[in-house]
């Protein structure tokens, strides 16, 4: 495999978030993988399943200069909307509800700013659930909505200057 490099130099982390076992909760974990198996990235480019880590996870943004986190989020609006949040409106605060996680994304972003290690630039890129069963399955309306929210994200990775591959197919 060739090795891409980005010449910024930039350390890069692209993170999913989500349970897998919830349905339409585990969209960022799914984004994630998706994005490993059908495209090469740069070197200085992380790619993360954070699952359900929490606080667990600020290891993983610290040192990083732009952190892209893909999320179930509630929006209150329509299931399958897919928004973009930037910078210091991402909630970065306790009691703010805005990831369906009872705790996580807010708590981790509260604590890495307290710590003094909040990424240069950060991104949220979110997409609203229809359903928060029990099942690994997605609901339909997040599957279809699915290209769209893959679409986002390597739109935000370009904007970033991220230069990535598709890999090839296996029918190729």
């Amino acid at each position: 495999m060739e090795s891409l490099i980005d010449g910024s130099g930039e350390k890069i982390l692209i993170l999913g978030l989500g349970n897998i076992l919830l349905k339409d909760e585990g969209v960022g974990v799914h984004a994630v993988e998706a994005l490993k198996e059908g495209y090469d990235f740069p070197e200085n480019v992380r790619l993360i399943d954070g699952g359900t880590m929490g606080l667990d996870l600020l290891p993983f943004i610290e040192g990083k200069d732009k952190v892209l986190i893909i999320d179930a989020a509630d929006f209150k609006e329509k299931a399958g909307t897919i928004k973009s949040i930037e910078g210091n409106n991402i909630p970065a605060f306790l009691n703010t509800k805005f990831s369906v996680h009872q705790i996580g994304l807010p708590d981790m972003l509260f604590a890495a700013k307290l710590m003094g290690i909040t990424p240069t630039e950060m991104c949220l890129i979110g997409m609203q659930p229809q359903e928060i069963d029990t099942g690994l399955e997605m609901s339909r309306t997040m599957k279809n909505n699915f290209p769209a929210l893959m679409s986002a994200i390597i739109n935000k990775v370009g904007e970033w200057g991220i230069e990535i591959k598709c890999k090839k197919s296996v029918s190729d």
